[in-house]
């Protein structure tokens, strides 16, 4: 028996040093692919400076066309009969043809209703018989325009009148 325990020291020797080698193998190999695949990429500032100066000269023919057709006359459609003009001659022509017009009057200005206030609490009343009269009866108030409210109450509106109970009793506003 004593022989077969160097067999079993040299074997597991050997099976853990081939057991490394195998790893060794497998980072080298996994090491020359990644060289294959970003080996041909373009490396280095040239290439970075040769798109910078691409983009830098399509920069520059886009402003000079957009230069050209805000400063030059030119036609857009010449079967239609649409010419470009310069900005500056179109302003001037703007501002003519408006001087030439006669101001409208504004119209009403309409403000939007507040939401909680114009909740009315009962129904809205019925509208009067076919025979009745248009006076209104003297239980029901006439209409009056609705009045106009700031678009934002101010924080004081929002509080009830001093002497009136809190919504929450036995807090105090």
């Amino acid at each position: 028996m004593a022989d077969t325990e160097p067999l079993r020291q040299v074997a597991h020797s050997r099976a853990s040093l081939s057991t490394w080698f195998g790893i060794v193998l497998l980072f080298a190999l996994f090491g020359i692919i990644v060289l294959a695949v970003i080996g041909p990429a373009p490396r280095g500032s040239s290439y970075e400076e040769t798109r910078a100066k691409k983009r830098v000269e399509n920069l520059k023919t886009t402003q000079d066309e957009a230069a050209k057709a805000l400063t030059t006359y030119g036609w857009i459609d010449k079967n239609k009969g649409i010419a470009r003009v310069p900005i500056e001659r179109a302003m001037e022509l703007t501002v003519a043809e408006l001087a030439q017009q006669k101001p409208a009057p504004a119209g009403p200005i309409a403000t939007p209703e507040p939401q909680a206030a114009a909740a009315p609490a009962s129904p809205a009343p019925a509208s009067p018989a076919p025979g009745a009269s248009p006076q209104t009866s003297p239980a029901q108030p006439a209409a009056s325009p609705p009045a106009q409210t700031p678009v934002s109450p101010s924080p004081a509106a929002s509080q009830p009148p001093p002497g009136t109970a809190s919504p929450v009793p036995g807090k105090t506003p």
